[in-house]
């Protein structure tokens, strides 16, 4: 019995330095963000909304599992059960597609789900860790989850839209304009679609390779390369070259910097030449992590639900 128990100990120990082993870019925090844009904008303050009466949030749920690595994420979600089912958005953190973690998107769940929406965090691969593309395959697998789980949490299966910043953005307009596409299936469920019903991207890059773009050597750690390198893979990664007839509605939400919406006019152009709607919004005189802080953060929401609401709840 001993020898047992010793066992299980070295199995429990071991899988706990599994959990822990892989490399952590903790560079880019809300705190670190804060601290930097306060230089410039002293009047700013972190937007830390409560989680509102009605509300529930589920925390750290594993969704994937890649070895003894458990992918993790968080729901936010309307207590009361509605028999048609809620709306799903599904955030995405940014940091250079190498720091950052799903907690930065709590304040924009709580938001929505204070609206009606079920609001999914969710952890995804790293570039110190894996590079692309881990992180969108993880992202589709999390799509598939949610039509999984569709009635544990009142989820509308039909009603997915996918929320990104920055890094998230660039990966929230990808994900969204790469339906079904064999190169990201991987994981469970994949009998489920993949497939998003609206794209919220603020301030995420639609193409890596641009006359608009400034990306070095952060997006070449991820990309597995430069440009000069792999070149192929570069415009893969990008949006802009996979928009179809079938891309759903798009919301743009920018900072003032245009580094950080490469890509973004010729992508319209695109959506316009197949009659998909799209929204812009970009706000003078803005850090890129505009959405972190009041006094920017309320208008950042209000933008989005009403595009969400546009989309999702037309009647």
């Amino acid at each position: 019995m001993r020898y047992v128990l010793v066992f299980l100990m070295f199995l429990m120990v071991k899988v706990g330095l599994a959990q822990n082993t892989f490399p952590r870019d903790t560079s880019f925090t809300t705190h670190s963000a804060f601290i930097k844009t306060k230089k410039k904008y002293p009047n700013i303050t972190i937007a830390n909304p409560p989680l509102a009466k009605g509300t529930l949030e589920a925390l750290d749920i594993p969704y994937r599992e890649i070895g003894y690595r458990k992918l993790k994420l968080d729901v936010i979600y309307p207590k009361k059960v509605k028999k048609e089912g809620y709306p799903a958005v599904i955030l995405l953190f940014g940091g250079g597609w190498s720091s950052g973690d799903k907690s930065m998107c709590l304040p924009q769940a709580r938001v929505l789900a204070a609206h009606g929406y079920v609001a999914v965090c969710v952890e995804y691969r790293l570039s110190p860790e894996a590079q692309y593309p881990a992180a969108v395959q993880d992202v589709k697998e999390t799509i598939r989850w949610v039509r999984a789980n569709a009635k544990t949490y009142a989820v509308n299966p039909y009603q997915i839209a996918v929320l990104g910043r920055s890094a998230g953005g660039q990966l929230a307009a990808l994900v969204g304009t790469t339906s079904g596409e064999r190169k990201y299936q991987n994981g469970r469920y994949l009998y489920l679609s993949d497939d998003v019903q609206a794209i919220v991207d603020i301030d995420g890059i639609l193409a890596f390779h641009h006359p608009e773009s400034a990306e070095g050597k952060v997006a070449s750690e991820w990309l597995g390369g430069t440009y000069e390198q792999k070149p192929e893979i570069w415009d893969e990664a990008s949006a802009l070259y996979h928009v179809t007839s079938q891309t759903p509605p798009i919301l743009f939400i920018n900072s003032a910097n245009p580094r950080f919406h490469a890509g973004r006019d010729d992508m319209i152009k695109k959506l316009d030449e197949y009659h998909i709607y799209s929204e812009v919004h970009e706000i003078p005189d803005t850090p890129h992590p505009f959405w972190l802080f009041h006094p920017w953060f309320n208008q950042t929401m209000d933008w989005t639900l009403g595009f969400l609401d546009k989309t999702f709840k037309k009647d």
